[in-house]
């Protein structure tokens, strides 16, 4: 581009050199004609008159090409200085992105030798483990033979195989040892009946009187109300920037269907569901709907929220009338309001479980605020446990432990669910508080598909064992009768057979709340006397 320049500013330097000198040209031409013409007549006269005229010519002529080159010359000196400070500006420029270029290179190098580098550890690591594998092969197979060629000897001694030899282990166990099992279960279980059964029915009467509490049920789906249809284009926004702001911001799903005049707000977290709904009330109200004013609106939702946590947290411990808690409990005690189970809500869950293990803990003489803290804390872990990995037992029992709750405390926490054996009374007290806050009617509601097949599964089981004649599930799925054979099945075996059913329910039924298993035998010898 600068040649191009220079060389049309040389074209327009000679161009107005070239006028210049025709100019001279045509003027000392005209001259000459006009001596030639007047020479004669006038004589020396004209002769200098001419001379004056060539003069001013020349003179004239003279200037107009000094001029011209006066021109061209600053006319190259400028085009120049611009090609310079152009070409200056762009080797500046080629500078600036080779340097970057060597910098990249200079990355991807690194990063080449970084792979390089881990693809040689990986080749190392995977020939090493090889090895390992080959060698525990070889020594698996040895350990085979040794283990086969000792089986065919002992099959030769015995005269029997390995599956004969196994089934008849396990008949003569069997046979020997179900009626001895079963009549020491049967007898301990009526000693412990007859010893602690009163007192624990003493307790839990006194307890269930003592303490009242509504019914509490929350519904677990959250809908935002609107004034019209045309509300949710404005949620929506041109090419959906509003909701897709929305839900980057709030952390939800917004399902806009068909319904009229409503829109649904669909998460797992209680807490972002919360902070949706609010959101998406202000903003409906306000009218105002553009990403500026929505993230402006859900920080200042988000922050009201916290605040709201921290409230209710110390509304229970209040309420409780515990005494001063670590400042990170507070407002984990607080989340629990947004969090349900069951359609049950969890801060009044473990508020009534504290309350009815203090009321326990005094009848039995024990320390009624410890009894009430391991009760409000016993869920504390339902607060995290859709921002953390692990069973609300586990969450529960590392903040316990993290906040320096006393060994009791953590303990039932732990212990509530059966996860961990309970070493203490007031965690045996917890369990059974959890148990009867669960379990009253009307504290937990489910689906009426999830009750049919609950109630069915049960009944399925209870019928799936050798002499059973009909099984009932009773009380709404908290109670199951089996009625049994009576010349199949014994009294001890009728035992044995409760308590299997239990075993059954409690790792394949999933239900709130406890189950009796009641096994029903009754035989009955009649004649008639003629």
């Amino acid at each position: 581009m600068s040649t191009l320049t220079l060389f049309a500013t040389q074209i327009e330097v000679w161009h107005v050199i070239i006028v210049a000198v025709a100019a001279a040209a045509i003027a000392a031409g005209i001259t000459v004609l006009i001596v030639f013409l007047l020479g004669r007549r006038k004589g020396s006269t004209a002769t200098r008159k001419a001379d004056n005229i060539i003069k001013d010519a020349n003179y004239k002529a003279d200037r107009i090409i000094k001029n011209a080159q006066l021109d061209a010359k600053q006319t190259a000196f400028e085009t120049k200085q611009e090609t310079d400070n152009y070409t200056r500006q762009r080797k500046a420029e080629i500078a600036s992105e080779q340097q970057k270029l060597d910098m990249r290179m200079d990355a991807f190098t690194e990063r080449e030798a970084q792979l390089l580098r881990r693809a040689e550890s990986i080749e190392q690591k995977n020939a090493s483990l090889d090895r390992q594998l080959e060698l525990q092969k070889k020594r698996k197979e040895e350990l085979d033979e040794k283990i086969d060629s000792i089986i065919k000897e002992l099959e030769k001694v015995s005269g029997m195989s390995i599956a004969e030899a196994h089934d008849e282990i396990m008949k003569r166990v069997e046979s020997k040892m179900a009626m001895e099992i079963s009549a020491y279960i049967k007898n301990a279980e009526d000693e412990a009946r007859d010893t602690a059964q009163a007192r624990a029915i003493d307790l839990l009467v006194s307890a269930c009187q003592r303490y009242a509490q509504d019914v509490v049920t929350e519904r677990t789906v959250s809908v935002v109300a609107l004034p019209n249809d045309e509300m949710k284009g404005r949620i929506i926004g041109r090419e959906g920037r509003n909701i897709r702001v929305l839900e980057q911001q709030l952390g939800v799903d917004l399902v806009i269907d068909d319904t009229p005049e409503a829109i649904t707000v669909s998460c797992f977290d209680p807490i972002r569901r919360e902070i949706a709904r609010k959101s998406l009330e202000i903003l409906v109200k306000d009218g105002r709907i553009q990403p500026g004013r929505i993230e402006e609106v859900v920080a200042k939702v988000k922050k009201e929220v916290d605040d709201s946590c921290v409230k209710y947290g110390q509304e229970a411990i209040f309420k409780l009338g515990l005494p001063r808690m670590h400042r990170d409990l507070v407002p984990l005690i607080g989340r629990l309001h947004y969090r349900t189970s069951y359609g049950q809500n969890a801060l009044m869950h473990s508020m009534e479980v504290a309350y009815l293990a203090g009321l326990m803990a005094g009848e039995l003489g024990l320390d009624t605020n410890l009894a009430r803290r391991a009760g409000l804390l016993h869920d504390i872990g339902k607060s995290v446990d859709f921002e953390q990995e692990g069973t609300h037992v586990q969450l529960g029992y590392e903040i316990a432990r993290k906040c320096g709750e006393n060994d009791v405390v953590c303990n039932a926490i732990q212990s509530h669910h059966g996860d961990v054996p309970a070493t203490c009374v007031i965690s045996y007290l917890v369990a059974a508080a959890d148990t009867l806050s669960a379990a009253r009617p009307g504290a937990r509601s489910e689906t009426l598909e999830t009750y049919v097949k609950r109630i069915e599964a049960l009944e399925t089981i209870a019928k799936s064992y050798d002499g059973v004649a009909q099984a009932y599930a009773m009380q709404s799925g908290r109670e199951v009768r089996v009625i049994v054979l009576p010349d199949k099945v014994s009294d001890a075996e009728a035992v044995k057979m409760a308590q299997d059913i239990r075993d059954n329910i409690e790792h394949n039924v999933t239900y709130p709340g406890q189950i009796k298993v009641a096994v029903i035998r009754e035989y009955r010898a009649q004649e008639i006397a003629k």
